[in-house]
């Protein structure tokens, strides 16, 4: 990235749809530099929950600043990395500092075919203890070949100051010197500049997800060659695993429907006969012990009576043409293999 003085400005900012990228872009606005969002998104991602009215997210960037958000998709690399990050994990499965030198490369990758002359990010210093402490801050820069280059509006009074700055691109009496996990300072800009009126944090990324990090390890541990489309169906339904195999059990109708969106042409698809209940998916081949359980998971979790029923299943929703007889044995036998 070359920085002109003859041009204005173009920064391409990494935008999430939360508060802090939010104000980081609207300082940036309030010097008149021009600004191109960019937004990555992945099954993993929790920060469309971030508002509460119909005002909000990336809408605001284009209705409130007179920006333009352009949305990317992590690819399959990006599991690749979670596998193995070269900077470790935080308390579950982000790789937080690996994922924001992953972000950051494709950000310059970008900014430099459209010709834009410096990122930012909404970064805020010591928020995150994993990735945003001074140390990550500099390895971030480092790993990208940023350093000097990377604008972090919200907290750049408590950092060097970039190039940018020194040359007097960009005025750093106007930026902020904000820390720390509140976000009572960017909340109150928001309200005197009119952008909103509340804020409520998102959940952010599953991978700091307990739960969820059991689950993609169990994925990782039997799918070597996976892909990104392979993680969605990991976000619903009850997972066991039984014989090396994954059975999935829908928790509603919500989910049955996800669920047969999700299946995989060969995955097998049970359900209770003249009962409500679960959509029942089980993934590979199967035998008889693995579809014996997995029709107990689907009588248990029906709205049957009886703790023996008739269970129909087939690769067809809607010819479900082979049929079980089953009497659930042990309840307790089929939780200890919930994922």
């Amino acid at each position: 990235m070359n920085i002109s003085k003859e041009k204005k400005l173009i920064g391409i900012g990494l935008i999430s749809g939360g508060l802090d990228s939010l104000i980081a872009t609207l300082i940036l606005r309030l010097q008149d530099i021009e600004i191109i969002g960019i937004n990555f998104k992945s099954p993993f991602c929790l920060c469309d929950k971030a508002y509460k009215n119909a005002e909000c997210g990336l809408n605001l960037f284009y209705e409130k600043l007179e920006i333009n958000v352009k949305t990317f998709q992590k690819g399959d690399d990006y599991l690749e990395l979670i596998r193995n990050p070269k900077y470790g994990y935080g308390k579950h499965l982000n790789p937080c500092i690996d994922c924001r030198i992953y972000i950051l490369n494709k950000a310059k990758e970008y900014a430099k075919n459209i010709n834009a002359d410096f990122i930012y990010t909404g970064e805020v210093l010591n928020q995150r203890p994993k990735s945003q402490n001074k140390w990550a801050l500099n390895v971030i820069e480092k790993e990208t070949g940023l350093e000097g280059k990377l604008l972090r509006p919200l907290s750049a009074l408590l950092l060097k100051p970039t190039i940018l700055e020194r040359e007097g691109l960009v005025d750093r009496s106007k930026l902020l010197g904000i820390k720390g996990r509140s976000r009572k300072v960017q909340l109150e800009i928001a309200k005197k500049h009119g952008l909103l009126e509340e804020y409520y944090a998102c959940g952010g990324c599953l991978l700091t997800d307990k739960n969820f990090s059991k689950r993609l390890t169990d994925f990782f541990e039997f799918n070597k060659n996976s892909k990104m489309e392979d993680i969605k169906i990991l976000k619903y339904g009850r997972h066991f695993r039984f014989k090396n195999r994954k059975i999935i059990v829908g928790r509603n109708e919500f989910e049955n429907n996800i669920l047969l969106n999700l299946k995989k042409p060969d995955d097998l698809i049970m359900e209770a006969k003249d009962e409500m209940g679960p959509i029942t998916i089980i993934q590979g081949s199967i035998d008889n012990d693995v579809l014996n359980f997995a029709a107990q998971l689907t009588l248990r979790y029906s709205d049957a009576k009886e703790n023996k029923g008739t269970i129909i299943y087939g690769n067809d929703m809607y010819n479900l043409n082979k049929m079980i007889s089953i009497e659930i044995e042990n309840e307790e036998f089929l939780k200890q293999f919930i994922i």
